[in-house]
């Protein structure tokens, strides 16, 4: 059994100004910087290895959060594609229309659980017995929820904290 410490990247400059970042390299905002500074002091993390998306949001995350450890980036950590809508309006991004149906020139919410999918047979192959860390972003948390959950994508798009406005520091996951 492999267990996942799962915890999203701080705000970014896009999030203040209610944009998608998607696939863009945003950095964090001043508000994000002391979100992941007090992450680290706050969450416990007694995990034996920590992984970030390959985006800099999440690595710096990472860096300020848990600065003991040498986080491995790992690019199905990627929040969704949004293809053409990545960088404009956040209101654009409707979830719900895209669970198969990828975003123009982008990819579906499916498309991000098959990369999660394969992420979890690597931990599951290089890592069983271990608890995980993970610093990423919305999708692939929601498709952590999916998979390991066995709920449906509308389902975890329904209950996601997001909507209702309560910050969660982090998930706990297993998987066996």
């Amino acid at each position: 059994m492999i267990k996942i410490i799962y915890y999203v990247h701080g705000t970014t400059l896009d999030n203040i100004n209610k944009v998608c970042s998607g696939w863009n390299d945003v950095d964090l905002s001043e508000r994000g910087f002391e979100e992941a500074k007090r992450l680290g002091v706050n969450a416990s993390y007694d995990f034996d290895v920590l992984f970030t998306s390959d985006l800099k949001r999440a690595i710096r995350s990472a860096s300020l959060a848990f600065p003991k450890f040498e986080a491995i980036q790992d690019k199905r950590l990627r929040e969704c594609n949004y293809g053409d809508y990545d960088g404009l309006e956040k209101g654009l991004v409707k979830y719900e229309e895209h669970i198969d149906k990828p975003f123009p020139n982008g990819e579906s919410l499916k498309d991000v659980e098959l990369r999660i999918r394969d992420f979890l047979n690597y931990l599951k192959d290089n890592y069983d017995g271990k608890t995980i860390g993970i610093i990423a972003h919305r999708a692939p948390q929601l498709a952590l929820e999916v998979i390991l959950k066995n709920i449906s994508w509308k389902s975890a798009i329904e209950n996601d904290w997001r909507k209702k406005g309560e910050w969660q520091p982090g998930w706990e996951y297993e998987y066996e």
